[in-house]
């Protein structure tokens, strides 16, 4: 393992293989506020409904593309849509203020955080569909600043579950409506220095488009759907069901 400064913000890591050495796998709950915080939410809390509409899908800001210009670009970006981004419509503005996002987010930080390894996300949820797409980023959010007056929300990783591959690639299983069931997705690993007064948010979408193909939400085979439908899911963020990022926390001071 060694790491090599760079610049005054930061620094590069390099390593064998992950963990690292230091790394403490830390929950982050859903709460019902919509923060995410160290605490799960308290007994009985309603649970938050995540919207998709196959006819409106969530539009592609960056992320984990190799190819796609000019219709999607590979990358960081802030998460805001503007007239020139494939798919967005107006009125433009930030990702997170769409009616079919979710946002979960820490307060401002009081100190550095670091992570360094794989993501994941573990959700109880409920769809009103037999199928349905949840989409998960992980952001970090930069304060205003004299470059970017309104903060910039930087996209670090990503994961996407189409629901009725939950249990399994080989055998897509529907989902019964109402019924509630925990899955897990796993987003790309990252490494990043969250600094303080930066938040941590995780977006949740039902597409992501069109990096993603769009989910009729129908149940219908592969290829061949016919009958577009929005799905309606519920997110469960109470005790009993505590919906939750697991974190790769890196220690300070840890080599």
């Amino acid at each position: 393992m060694r790491s090599r400064a760079w610049g005054a913000s930061g620094y590069w890591r390099s390593a064998a293989a992950l963990p690292l050495p230091g790394t403490e796998w830390t929950r982050w709950y859903l709460r019902p506020d919509r923060s995410l915080g160290r605490e799960a939410g308290a007994d009985g809390a309603a649970p938050l409904v995540l919207t998709a509409d196959p006819r409106d899908p969530v539009p592609t800001i960056g992320g984990a593309i190799s190819s796609g210009e000019p219709v999607m670009r590979g990358g960081a970006f802030d998460q805001r849509t503007a007239p020139e981004l494939f798919g967005a419509r107006p009125p433009y503005g930030p990702l997170a203020e769409r009616g079919d996002v979710l946002s979960f987010a820490t307060p401002p930080l009081a100190a550095d955080l670091e992570l360094v390894g794989p993501v994941e996300l573990r959700l109880w949820v409920a769809c009103e569909t037999p199928d349905a797409d949840i989409h998960a980023k992980l952001v970090d959010v930069h304060p205003p600043n004299a470059d970017y007056p309104q903060g910039f929300a930087m996209n670090l990783s990503e994961g996407l579950l189409r629901l009725r591959y939950r249990d399994s690639w080989e055998r897509p299983s529907p989902m019964t409506p109402g019924a509630v069931y925990e899955v897990t997705i796993a987003l790309f690993p990252t490494a990043n220095l969250f600094t303080s007064g930066h938040r941590l948010r995780l977006d949740l979408a039902g597409s992501n488009f069109p990096h993603f193909d769009i989910n009729p939400n129908s149940g219908e085979p592969e290829g061949t759907a016919s009958q577009p439908r929005p799905a309606r899911n519920r997110i469960f963020v109470d005790r009993a069901r505590p919906s939750h990022l697991v974190l790769p926390v890196l220690s300070p001071g840890a080599v």
